[in-house]
């Protein structure tokens, strides 16, 4: 089975080291970036949604005007647009890039935050609205006539798209969060659960779960890890720069007047869980960013060279793990590095194998 690698395509260089200068949207930056993804080997480019973010798939159709072959997912929100509206929407970017899109569907767990946008429902009830949502979608790239639709969320007569997506059956549908609420849904709508980077424990039981939720409905869900990897030249240098970003986060958190709060949402407890069993587990995951900040959001780390840290994807692959998603702490420099020595090193070794296992059978 091929692996996916993803990366991470901002409005402007930022990240937990590296403060932001300049506008929020510099096109400059984003051009940049995605020309970097591609000539790196990147398959796709993760495109980021917050509620006072620049608009997700302004930012990948930009992004695919400069590029040829990188495709992008483009995280998405639901519930804040009618489904039949962005699922035209998507259906017509994925024409004019020529079946390049994937739409990363976020629910959201933070109350806070969604009320930036006029929700007020609880997490349970978003991903009940989630699931109809996904449905409508779905039937919009997908029918080949006018449908009806009366559910509790949403009422239509006669809905239809005339774009249709080159890609069949339809445009990839990624989908994130930890919940039980949360897996039910993804068991039903996912083609691709993604997790954050978790232990090798935590990731073979979400895959269990997931896993099981989708054979309810007579489906496969292929998965995904997100991942913060740290290269050096050596393991022992690999580690000093792992002590550095943690110096220089703490540094620019306490310059912002960072405040640590409970997370209010699975996937992030899930990694504090983690994090309270140590600063080093496995072979070479790494919790340090994840303790300091709360686990905000794509946080742990893999250290080491980058045939350990290829070593380490491999054993992710080993559980079920074909989709990685990988940025780094310096976004691009790290994009460009891990374009030279990670993805190329960990294609060859799951091709190995692929090739093992196909030995076996035979």
């Amino acid at each position: 089975m091929s692996i996916e690698f993803i990366g991470y395509i901002g409005g402007h260089h930022a990240s937990e080291i590296h403060p932001r200068s300049g506008p929020t949207l510099q096109p400059d930056y984003v051009e940049t970036v995605a020309r970097a993804h591609e000539e790196a080997g990147f398959d796709r480019a993760l495109v980021a949604f917050h509620s006072n973010s620049p608009d997700s798939t302004l930012i990948a159709a930009h992004a695919a005007s400069v590029t040829k072959k990188l495709q992008f997912l483009i995280a998405h929100r639901p519930g804040f647009v009618q489904p039949t509206l962005a699922a035209r929407q998507f259906a017509t970017l994925d024409v004019f890039n020529g079946g390049r899109t994937a739409v990363h569907i976020i629910t959201g767990g933070d109350d806070r935050e969604l009320r930036a946008d006029g929700s007020h429902i609880d997490k349970d009830e978003r991903y009940a609205r989630t699931d109809e949502y996904l449905s409508v979608v779905r039937q919009e790239w997908t029918s080949e006539k006018p449908f009806d639709h009366h559910g509790t969320y949403y009422r239509y007569e006669g809905a239809f798209s005339t774009v249709k997506s080159p890609q069949q059956p339809h445009i990839p549908l990624y989908f994130g969060g930890s919940s039980a609420a949360a897996i039910a849904v993804a068991g039903k709508h996912a083609d691709v659960y993604a997790l954050w980077g978790e232990t090798y424990e935590q990731v073979k039981e979400v895959v269990t779960q997931v896993r099981a939720e989708a054979a309810k409905h007579g489906r496969t869900v292929r998965f995904s890890l997100s991942l913060r990897p740290i290269l050096a030249e050596t393991e022992a240098l690999a580690w000093e720069r792992a002590d550095r970003i943690l110096e220089q986060a703490t540094a620019l958190a306490e310059k912002s007047g960072f405040v640590r709060r409970e997370p209010p949402n699975e996937g992030s407890r899930r990694l504090l869980a983690a994090a309270a069993q140590g600063s080093r587990l496995d072979k070479r995951l790494w919790t340090g960013i994840a303790g300091l900040l709360g686990a905000q959001g794509n946080s742990t780390s893999l250290v080491g060279t980058a045939d350990q840290v290829a070593e380490a994807l491999l054993d992710y692959y080993d559980l079920g793990i074909t989709t990685f998603l990988i940025r780094g702490f310096d976004p691009l420099n790290d994009a460009i590095d891990y374009g030279k020595r990670l993805i190329p090193l960990t294609r060859q070794l799951v091709a190995e194998r692929e090739r093992q296992v196909a030995g076996k059978v035979a």
